[in-house]
């Protein structure tokens, strides 16, 4: 059994039944495989969530880098469009639900203070792409908890508008 299938089994079964369903045993039974074969991976729940966590981050971090954007802001603008259409954020709600323990969030709290820092001082309004990021943090927060609450029109205008905030 891969370790990315046994993450994907436990996002599953987080998504499907909550962070109390949240065992060893019933991810490997999520998984079709011995709880010995997810323990030579993943010795402990705390390692599987930290390690679903350092995914999540890893994942948005190669979306950011495949937007080609001109600026960091518009690629992490972009990204987090793309995430929200895909439906990638609800399995951060989900995750970092799951989580309750600071140490194991550590990981995503350092992330969040790189990507609000990463390249600011190139910006050509470093106050403008603040804004736009921080825009991008409450659209993941809403996005998260009501996937249905935009449809792709109205996120395709709210994308523009904070697009022409960069360009103003």
């Amino acid at each position: 059994m891969r370790r990315e299938e046994l993450l994907d089994a436990a996002e599953e079964l987080l998504a499907d039944q909550g962070s109390s369903a949240l065992t060893l045993a019933a991810v490997a039974e999520r998984a079709g495989c011995s709880k010995g074969g997810l323990l030579y991976h993943f010795s402990t729940k705390e390692a599987l969530i930290k390690s679903m966590v350092e995914r999540l981050i890893e994942e948005f971090d190669e979306l950011v880098a495949a937007q080609g954007r001109d600026t960091y802001t518009k690629n992490y603008l972009a990204a987090t469009f793309a995430a929200v259409r895909s439906g990638r954020l609800r399995r951060w709600a989900v995750v970092t639900g799951a989580s309750g323990n600071l140490y194991l969030l550590a990981p995503l709290r350092e992330a969040m203070a790189r990507w609000h820092r990463e390249g600011l001082e190139s910006e050509p309004d470093p106050a403008a792409a603040q804004i736009v990021r921080l825009a991008c943090e409450g659209l993941w927060d809403v996005a998260s908890h009501d996937p249905g609450l935009y449809d792709d029109g109205h996120y395709a205008e709210l994308e523009q508008r904070l697009l022409d905030l960069l360009s103003a």
